[in-house]
C-alpha cells in the first residue's frame, strides 16, 4: 500500500492529544482499575467444578497474559467442547469467512463452529453439558456478530436447560447511544433486534436485555439459569483499550473507536481499507478526485482474502490515528465522510449496495441522504426510537 502526503493525524489533533494527555493522565490508567468478568474467578469457578462445561470463546477470551480456557483446564475444570463464533477461536478468519468445525490444536479440545450455516448450537451439540460459559470481547455495535452469538446461545441453553454463565467484558463504545433503530423486515445475522447501531451496554448487560424482553423462542425464567459475571471497577463512560484485538480488521483503539460511523461504507461501492495494514481508517475509492491520499488494497490471507476493490488505486481519506479524538469528543455517530462521499461520487445509483440497508436496519436512512436531507432531520427522525429503547436499556443495566 502506498499513502500520499501521509499524516498521522493533524497538527490540531496533536495538540489535543498531548493536552488531554496531560491533563487526563487517569482516563489512561484505567485499564488497570478494570477487572473483566472472566478474571474474577472466585464468583464462578464453584460453580464449574465437578460440572461438564461448554464455553463460547476466542482470542479476546483472555485471562491477564493466558486464554481463559488455559486458565480454566489448569483449575481442573472440565471443558468438554469449545464454540467460536465469527472469525474463528483463535481469531484468525476475515469477515464472512467459513469457520470449520475441528480441534484446538494446544488444549485437543473438540471446537464447533457457530458461523456460516451453524449459527445456533443444535440440542445433539449441547449434549453432555451441564454449564454454558460465554466470554467474547464486544465492541457495542449491532452489526458487531458477537450479540448475535449470544442471543442465539441464549436461546439454545434456555431451550436445553442448561445455565448460561456470561462473562461480562467492557465496551469500548458504550459511552453513547446513537443512530438508526432496526425496523422489522429488515432482520439479519448482524442485526437481530429492535436495537439502535450503538446502544450503550457490556455484552452481559444485552444479553440479559435479550432474555427479559423475551426476544427469542426460548428464554429462561429463572433467574439462577442466566448470570453475567460483571466487570469490577467499571461505568459505562470509562476509556477501556482492548487488550486483544477482537477480530482481524479492527487492529487497535482508533479503528475500534471509528467503526460504529466508517462501517457504514461497507455498505456502498467504496473501500473501507481492507486488504491494507489499516482496515477502518482508510476511505477510498478509484473515482475520487478531491483527496490526496492513495492506497491499493491488496489480498491479505484470512483478514481479506478478496478485499473490494481488490488491485484498484484509490484516492480518499486518511483517518489513520483519528478514532482517539473521534472518542475524546464526540458522543455521536459521524456522518460526514459518507454523506460527502455520496455526493462527490458521479455514478449515485451506483454508490450503495442493499447491505447498506442490512447495516442500517431500514431503508429510511439511505433514503434520506438520497433526497439530502440535513444530518440534523434525519437525527431527529431516530429521536422517538432512541427514546423508547432507553427505557427498555435502563431495567437491564449494571453499570
Amino acid at each position: 500500500m502506498r499513502i500520499r502526503n501521509f499524516k498521522i493525524v493533524h497538527l490540531t489533533y496533536v495538540i489535543f492529544l498531548f493536552s488531554f494527555l496531560f491533563s487526563n493522565t487517569l482516563a489512561f490508567s484505567q485499564n488497570t482499575t478494570i477487572i473483566p468478568g472472566a478474571e474474577r474467578l472466585e464468583l464462578y469457578l464453584n460453580d464449574c467444578k465437578n460440572k461438564s462445561v461448554g464455553i463460547v470463546a476466542n482470542q479476546t477470551s483472555v485471562f491477564q497474559d493466558k486464554h481463559l480456557v488455559d486458565v480454566l483446564l489448569s483449575e481442573n475444570i472440565d471443558i468438554v467442547k469449545i464454540f467460536c463464533p465469527e472469525h474463528g477461536f483463535r481469531g484468525d478468519a476475515g469477515a464472512g469467512e467459513l469457520i470449520a468445525d475441528g480441534k484446538d490444536e494446544i488444549t485437543g479440545l473438540p471446537i464447533i463452529s457457530l458461523y456460516g450455516n451453524n449459527k445456533k448450537p443444535s440440542q445433539k451439540q449441547l449434549e453432555g453439558i451441564d454449564i454454558m460459559l460465554f466470554d467474547l470481547q464486544d465492541v457495542g455495535v449491532r452489526f458487531y456478530t458477537y450479540i448475535s452469538t449470544l442471543t442465539y446461545i441464549i436461546e439454545a441453553c434456555a431451550e436445553a436447560n442448561i445455565t448460561l454463565i456470561i462473562l461480562d467484558r467492557p465496551n469500548p463504545n458504550a459511552h453513547y447511544i446513537d443512530g438508526p433503530t432496526l425496523e422489522n423486515g429488515f432482520e439479519s445475522f448482524i442485526g437481530m433486534h429492535h436495537v439502535p447501531v450503538v446502544y450503550g451496554m457490556t455484552i452481559g448487560e444485552y444479553g440479559l436485555m435479550v432474555n427479559g424482553e423475551k426476544w427469542i423462542t426460548h428464554y429462561f425464567n429463572d433467574e439462577n439459569m442466566l448470570k453475567v459475571i460483571p466487570v469490577a471497577n467499571y461505568s459505562h463512560e470509562m476509556i477501556y483499550e482492548l487488550p486483544v484485538a477482537p477480530s482481524p480488521n479492527l487492529k487497535n483503539m482508533s479503528a475500534i473507536w471509528m467503526y460504529p460511523s466508517l462501517c457504514f461504507f461497507e455498505g456502498t461501492c467504496m473501500s473501507l481499507g481492507r486488504g491494507t495494514d489499516y482496515p477502518f481508517e482508510l476511505v477510498g475509492h478509484p473515482e475520487l478526485s478531491n483527496y490526496d491520499t492513495t492506497f491499493v488494497p491488496r489480498s491479505i490471507p484470512h483478514a481479506a482474502p478478496n478485499p473490494k476493490l481488490k488491485d484498484q488505486k484509490c484516492f480518499g481519506c486518511n483517518l489513520i490515528g483519528q478514532g482517539y479524538e473521534w472518542r475524546y469528543t464526540t458522543h455521536e455517530l459521524n456522518f460526514d465522510l459518507l454523506i460527502s462521499c455520496y455526493k462527490e461520487l458521479q455514478e449515485k445509483d451506483k454508490f450503495f449496495i442493499p447491505f447498506f440497508d442490512k447495516l442500517a436496519g431500514n431503508d429510511r436512512f439511505r433514503k434520506q441522504i438520497i433526497d439530502n436531507e440535513s444530518i440534523e432531520t434525519i437525527r431527529e427522525s431516530w429521536q422517538v426510537d432512541l427514546d423508547n429503547f432507553k427505557k427498555i436499556r435502563s431495567k437491564y443495566l449494571i453499570y
